[in-house]
């Protein structure tokens, strides 16, 4: 199999949206003899499924006051906390290979090289996890796309179990959505099953054993390696802005949901209920039992057609005379209600 790994310049690049942007340039134009192999490690990044909702799945104000990007990928699947602690492996193999919808398959070589470098009780579980003793270390989802099955596998080298948590604990508390959700699972790390030669391995080290494991290989220099020209990274890098860095794919494709949401603020009980149709607000009502002198349609009229996000929120909310719709009330006290 080729290799091709995420180095511009010489610079391995650990911005997680260039990593699947890499790998979405190559499945959709560079069509060589072999399959091809994408291992990575990057900065963290909260990946949704495609048929995912966002907001069911994520804590955003987390999310914005730790730096982590969300990103929707391709396929499908549930939510995952992707950062340096994991070793993420994806690939393109030719459909005849067989593979496609086969994890069992699929993991069969993972699993081998696990237990090379000592983990045991490591088996395939359920239709696309791998375990260690029941809990799991990774998640694994495949496409068809051009005659090629496209898939991967992260793999948890170490976790951070309060990020995990928190990150994936939406902070829209009532929500109906219909958007595939993810299911939470035990998790366990790699590193504490390894040999003990192998328990000090840094990230990048775990990666380039793996795939020695993988393609056989003594040394990576023995690798097959495919090197991206520069068109290949114009074009990649038009696919991050257009695309895994923009708002649009990332929050806008999320399905169609609402949400209630109410507090006791300062001028009295506020209840909001919002319809949300791609990352937008399409309904809005507000009720309560405050003492405002205006129509409190004008409000849910201004909200109408906003992203559910809290900058182009706030925005909308401090053109508003709100302590002439609620009683004195600040912007702020009903953005962090909507956002709660």
């Amino acid at each position: 199999m080729y290799l091709i790994e995420p180095y511009r310049n010489g610079e391995y690049i650990t911005d997680g949206a260039y990593a699947t942007a890499l790998q979405v340039h190559v499945q959709q134009n560079i069509f060589l003899e072999d399959g091809i192999i994408f291992p990575y490690y990057c900065d963290p990044k909260l990946e949704i499924g495609r048929f995912q909702n966002a907001a069911a799945e994520v804590n955003q104000d987390y999310l914005d006051d730790n730096g982590i990007m969300l990103m929707r990928r391709e396929t499908g699947g549930g939510a995952i906390l992707v950062d340096d602690g994991a070793v993420n492996i994806c690939f393109l193999v030719s459909e005849d290979s067989g593979v496609y919808g086969d994890y069992k398959k699929m993991y069969e070589p993972v699993i081998k090289a696990l237990k090379n470098l000592g983990v045991e009780n490591v088996e395939q579980s359920g239709r696309n996890d791998l375990v260690i003793d029941g809990k799991k270390v990774s998640g694994a989802a495949m496409t068809l796309t051009k005659g090629r099955v496209y898939g991967g596998f992260s793999l948890l080298l170490d976790i951070n179990p309060e990020a995990m948590v928190q990150a994936l604990n939406p902070n829209l508390k009532k929500i109906e959505s219909k958007g595939i959700k993810s299911i939470r699972s035990r998790v366990t790390t790699i590193r504490e099953h390894l040999a003990p030669e192998y328990k000090d391995v840094t990230t990048p080290e775990f990666k380039d054993l793996m795939i020695k494991e993988l393609l056989g290989l003594k040394d990576m220099d023995e690798a097959k390696r495919y090197e991206l020209k520069d068109e290949d990274w114009q074009a990649i890098d038009r696919l991050v802005e257009d695309k895994y860095k923009n708002w649009d794919w990332n929050y806008g494709k999320s399905p169609q949901y609402s949400y209630n949401r109410d507090a006791r603020l300062t001028p009295g009980t506020v209840e909001v209920s919002l319809e949300i149709k791609s990352g937008k607000i399409v309904s809005c009502s507000i009720f309560g039992d405050f003492f405002g002198q205006g129509d409190i349609k004008d409000v849910e009229e201004a909200l109408i057609g906003t992203r559910v996000e809290r900058s182009e929120l706030e925005s909308v909310l401090e053109k508003l005379d709100l302590d002439h719709y609620f009683g004195k009330v600040e912007a702020k006290e009903l953005l962090d209600l909507i956002l709660s």
